[in-house]
């Protein structure tokens, strides 16, 4: 038992190293009353860990990264519909980035270093990255920089009706 705490202890602290987080706990979080909070999906650790702690996974490994296929990116923990393909473009900064998203999906809140926006799903609450503007990345001069990991992805050729 003494094992398995130290291992989980040294996981936390090894975790928190990598990337900024707040103080909220995941309890504190997860107590919030929300609306369709008993529909969430279950989360796994390391999800829970930047969806609800606000962590961030580490740049360049996320399934999403080079993802170049048509479809909807949504809530990893509510489903709501957050961007599209359309708006998804290579910034080689390590993270999937979007231009755009959809109207009213994303939230943008100051971050608590004062110098970042904070980007969460207007749904649900769920931490997805930053949002960054003035890059010249695009047209639109807009970056969103979203956590794979925060996602799931539906092919456009799976949804009902698309051939």
């Amino acid at each position: 038992m003494n094992g398995k705490l130290i291992i989980l202890t040294l996981l936390t602290c090894s975790l928190q190293a990598c990337s900024q987080q707040n103080s909220n706990t995941m309890n504190d979080t997860q107590n919030q009353t929300m609306p369709d909070s008993a529909h969430w999906r279950k989360l796994t650790p390391e999800e829970a860990y930047v969806i609800v702690n606000k962590g961030t996974e580490r740049p360049g490994t996320g399934k999403y990264l080079y993802n170049d296929v048509k479809g909807i990116y949504t809530c990893r923990r509510c489903g709501a519909p957050l961007f599209t393909s359309h708006d998804k473009f290579q910034s080689e900064c390590g993270w999937p980035s979007f231009d755009d998203a959809i109207d009213g999906a994303v939230k943008k809140i100051p971050d608590p270093d004062g110098e970042r926006t904070e980007i969460e799903c207007a749904r649900c609450g769920a931490h997805l990255g930053h949002v960054f503007t003035g890059e010249h990345f695009t047209n639109k001069n807009t970056r969103y920089c979203v956590n794979s990991i925060s996602m799931d992805f539906i092919p456009a050729d799976s949804v009902k009706g698309n051939k």
